[in-house]
């Protein structure tokens, strides 16, 4: 597929005025592929969100060590409770505050009561539960910055291929405005001709209908060309007007690259990466589930002070109750493990199995699909490449053909038909170098692409 025909698919922009490229660029500002790099890194919203949201999953891993760091909680507790129950008043919170001993007949009097206490809580050994938690920890935070990388590299394709159908554009620009100058010159030809008896009537009629299609096709791919710049606005986050633009490496459409050494492997792919990275994490969650069905080893200790407004012979000092006067603590160890989570683990263990099985298989596909996607790609680098060589001998041989149907036309030895007709083949060859040309660059992308360095197109451009 040419370049005129893929920027016709990519182009959003139903309707704009002609652009024409500026021979000087004076006050504009002038933007090289690094450029772009460095602005679509830095000039995306949504980019710094993929960007923020690894920065976020980062913290897990904290989190997922924090759980060694001991929970010490304490709390202090007043409240009026009656004294029919030993337990008092249920109370949400870390405390049930006591009102007395139980009463030896039925009151519905409020007794005060305090309570002060600290509990102390340690999960020094999990059997390595802890240690698969900040394995997976590990592994989303990787998984989430694999997101970010291959977002960053789309979008850096994007706008090198946007760039390059602009420079394309502008030579295309360029080649009609010859074609148009090459019409009106033969407008004119046609005009004295026809008043020296030479030539129809008919001829300069036919000329300025040719003269309003080139300029239709130049208007209408001034228009395509305005829509790829407004796009490369829209992936760079310039507010610049399109128009104060100027691309500074084009001499791409002049020349061709030089095919780099290209035996890196495919494997740093961000996308090859995405996947891997999504095994990782399946891994981790296989490895959590497995040792979620062993025990867990707790220390803890704890201190506890209350006051009560109800003394144990049952006699009432309601200021008791604001004073600490009964002391309590307590320490030790408890080996927790869960019996009967048996059959509820040993489904879990299946149910990741196949979803880690799953994720091997589709970067399995990657890698196929990678493979074969380098092999494409310089495969066509090297047909493109052929082409290329010989498009400069197509259009310099119309070139030449046209020249001679102009010398020809005015001595009447040709007619309008054939002279228009080698106008044509030009405008056809010229249009096909500067395609061919850049289809070779093309192909050079789509190498650095599959193998996930970019450098090799960027390294390129002198």
């Amino acid at each position: 597929m040419s370049f005129i025909r893929s920027i016709l698919l990519m182009s959003w922009v139903s309707a704009a005025t002609l652009l024409i490229p500026a021979t000087a660029y004076t006050q504009k500002r002038k933007l090289s592929l690094k450029d772009i790099l460095t602005l679509i890194q830095t000039g995306q919203r949504q980019l710094q969100a993929y960007k923020e949201q690894a920065a976020a999953s980062g913290y897990g891993i904290d989190l997922a060590r924090n759980t060694l760091v001991p929970n010490l909680t304490g709390g202090y507790q007043a409240g009026y409770a009656t004294d029919n129950n030993i337990t008092g008043m249920s109370y949400p919170g870390l405390l049930m505050p006591l009102s007395g001993p139980v009463a030896a007949h039925s009151s519905n009097s409020l007794i005060p009561g305090t309570a002060l206490a600290a509990l102390f809580q340690w999960t020094p050994l999990t059997f390595g539960m802890r240690d698969a938690a900040v394995q997976k920890a590990v592994a989303q935070f990787r998984l989430s910055g694999s997101v970010y990388e291959n977002a960053l590299f789309q979008q850096r394709y994007a706008g090198i291929l946007t760039y390059i159908s602009i420079v394309y554009l502008q030579r295309l620009l360029n080649t009609q405005q010859a074609n148009i100058d090459r019409a009106n010159i033969g407008l004119g030809q046609s005009l004295v001709l026809a008043k020296q008896g030479l030539r129809p009537g008919l001829d300069t009629v036919e000329f300025q209908s040719l003269l309003a299609q080139a300029t239709m096709e130049r208007l209408n791919t001034g228009r395509l060309y305005k829509a790829q710049l407004l796009e490369l606005c829209r992936l760079t986050g310039l507010p610049d007007n399109p128009d104060d633009l100027a691309l500074t490496d084009t001499a791409m459409a002049e020349g061709l690259p030089v095919l780099a050494d290209t035996s890196g492997s495919y494997i740093q792919n961000p996308g090859y990466q995405y996947y891997k990275a999504l095994v990782a994490l399946s891994a981790a969650n296989l490895k959590e589930v497995e040792r979620g069905w062993l025990p867990r080893l707790d220390v803890w200790a704890n201190a506890y002070s209350r006051g009560s407004g109800i003394a144990a012979d049952g006699v009432v000092n309601k200021a008791d109750g604001w004073a600490l006067s009964r002391t309590n603590y307590g320490a030790g160890v408890q080996l927790s493990f869960p019996i009967l989570q048996f059959s509820r683990v040993n489904i879990q263990k299946k149910q990741y199995r196949a979803l880690l099985q799953a994720d091997k298989d589709q970067l399995a596909q990657a890698d196929d699909n990678l493979r074969r996607q380098v092999e494409v790609a310089e495969s066509n680098y090297r047909e493109n490449l052929l082409l290329a060589r010989q498009a400069p001998v197509q259009s310099k041989a119309a070139r030449l053909s046209y020249q001679g149907l102009q010398l020809s036309y005015k001595s009447g030895l040709v007619d309008f038909t054939r002279l228009t007709q080698g106008q044509y083949q030009l405008l056809n060859a010229e249009m096909a170098e500067v395609d061919a040309n850049l289809q070779v660059w093309r192909s050079l992308l789509d190498i650095g692409v599959a193998k996930g360095n970019l450098n090799l197109f960027i390294d390129q451009l002198k």
